[in-house]
Parts: C-alpha cells; structure tokens; sequence
C-alpha cells in the first residue's frame, strides 16, 4: 500500500517503546498490540538490524508515542494508534488513516470474523484498502443504512469480503417508514450479525462544509445550521451529538436507519478512525461519551484533543 507513512515502521517503533521504555514483556506486549509473539520478537529484531534501536529511540520518533500515551490516559482508551503526519491535507489524512485502520485491522482478525462497519468516507476507503490486502475473505456488517457507502470501488478487482448490509436508506422519508424498516426481518438478521462482531470500526464527522453526509446530500446547509444551533459538534453513525458527547435532540433522528449509540456503547473493541483539525471537536466529544475504545488518528490532531501543541514541546526544541 501506498501512503505517507509505513505502518510496519510505525508497529515497530510501538514494539521498541513498550519493550525497552516500559519495560513490558514480549508477551504483553503481544497482547497488547493484538498481534503473535514471534511478530514481537521479529520487529525487536528488525529495529536492532536497522540502527531504530541503539541505546534509545530516534527522539523524531517520541512524539506519536507520548501523544498515544497522552490519548489512553486522558481518555481511558484500550488502545490509540497516531500517524506522525500532519493535517493540513484533508484527503492525504483520510487516506493514510484509513490504510493505518485496515492494518490495524488485518493485524487482529480471525477465523471467521466478523466486523461492524460505520458509515462514512473513512470507514468505506478503510474496507476497500482491507478487502484487497487480506487472501481470506471477512463478514463485514453495516451498522447504518445507506448502501452505497459499503460498496466496493472500482480500483481493484479484489474484494475479499462477504457484505451483511441493511438494505436501506440511511433516513427514510418519515418517522413510521423508520420503524417500519427497524422491524423488518432482514434488518433484525443484521442487528444479530452486529452483536456477534469481534471488532467494530466507525467514522466520526464534523461539522464541516466537507462532512460526508452534507457531501452526499443526505443533509442540507440549512439542516446543518439548525444542528449547530442545538449544540451539535459533529456526529457518529450519523447521531449528531454535543460537546459532551449526548445525543441533540433533533427531527432527523427519528427518520434514521442507525445503530443507536446506546447500542454502540456497550460494544467491545470498537475503533473510531478519524483526523484533522476540523475535526478535533467532534472526536473528543466522541471520545467523552465514552463510545471508542480505540482511536486512530493523525499526530496533530492527537496533541489539539491532549491540549498539546507539537511546536512549543520542550522535547522537540
């Protein structure tokens, strides 16, 4: 895959740190990071082979880290995984985001596993980047309606994955016709996939003229005015929320063919993958709520949600 940064350098400088900064195990360390021992003991090798390790690690490469350390600590997340790239270019992020996320993915998947999939352009470009780098194919359940950001593109043939998605829109014209489609029973068979995933990926949006669902023209400029006239910050799984994290009440909602936060609450490993200083606001509302357990995002991004700034670090002087 191509990108602006290496994921195996960026999992390597991960294994050196926890291994010869924190003292943990090989096996902690394995745990930790979801992936074999052997892997552990081949990337502590390969760090030493290729001068990454001598008696300390390249101080350029401290920042993701401590901003990683910052991100669990501060929000009780189980994992967080920073990209030590910058955020300038929206679309450079995304990309590079959502190739870090189908690593991190493929790194953790099983026999016969099942993924949760948000709706969004970074979780989408994240399954197609998963779909054709894996030889085995995976089940991956759609979480909304809005079928055609589940689908794959048209950039390789290769698409190594078996789609459970509810077949809808992703808001109906009316309240009623909502409720209708929650109670169909080909819906209902999605929501038993959802609860037997292992892993569950999600997008979050700000409150942007570039958002996806403003983009696509599921929601008007007007729409959106009116949401942040309530207080919305962004959304996630397109339940737009506060500040703190809480659902805003609004008329979209009842129309809205999503797993509901509730839901999305009490999931285990669920991983939001999202960057960029337009986005700041609504990632840590996200994160506030308590609905990730594992963030991926970019290094500027990391430091603006620690209240950090990456240019003033006395380490970096």
């Amino acid at each position: 895959m191509e990108g602006d940064f290496n994921y195996e350098e960026v999992l390597m400088f991960k294994t050196v740190w926890y291994y010869y900064i924190e003292n943990y195990t090989q096996q902690k360390i394995s745990e930790l990071l979801g992936i074999s021992r052997v892997r552990v003991i081949r990337l502590l090798d390969k760090a030493r082979q290729t001068g990454i390790v001598s008696f300390c690690i390249k101080k350029e490469n401290n920042r993701h880290m401590r901003a990683e350390k910052a991100l669990i600590s501060q929000y009780g997340l189980k994992d967080a995984f920073v990209l030590p790239i910058g955020s300038n270019q929206v679309s450079d992020v995304n990309e590079s985001l959502a190739q870090a996320a189908a690593m991190y993915i493929r790194d953790r998947l099983g026999t016969n596993t099942f993924i949760n999939m948000g709706y969004g352009d970074t979780p989408s470009r994240a399954l197609n980047y998963l779909a054709r780098s894996i030889d085995t194919p995976v089940d991956v359940v759609s979480l909304t309606g809005g079928v055609t950001y589940y689908l794959p593109n048209i950039q390789s043939s290769v698409f190594n994955a078996r789609l459970h998605l509810i077949p809808s829109p992703l808001i109906m014209g009316s309240p009623e016709m909502a409720e209708w489609m929650r109670r169909e029973e080909s819906v209902q068979r999605i929501q038993k996939l959802i609860n037997i995933a292992k892993l569950t990926v999600v997008g979050i949006g700000g409150m942007t003229d570039n958002a996806t669902i403003l983009q696509n023209g599921i929601l008007s400029k007007s729409d959106f005015l009116v949401l942040a006239m309530q207080g919305a910050v962004g959304d996630i799984l397109s339940h737009f929320i506060d500040k703190d994290g809480n659902p805003v009440e609004n008329d979209l909602e009842d129309r809205l063919v999503s797993t509901s936060l509730e839901d999305l609450r009490k999931m285990d490993n669920v991983i939001g993958v999202a960057g960029g200083r337009h986005k700041v606001a609504a990632i840590r509302a996200v994160l506030t709520g308590g609905y990730l357990d594992v963030l991926i995002t970019d290094e500027d991004t990391a430091y603006a949600l620690v209240g950090d700034q990456p240019s003033t670090r006395e380490d970096e002087r």
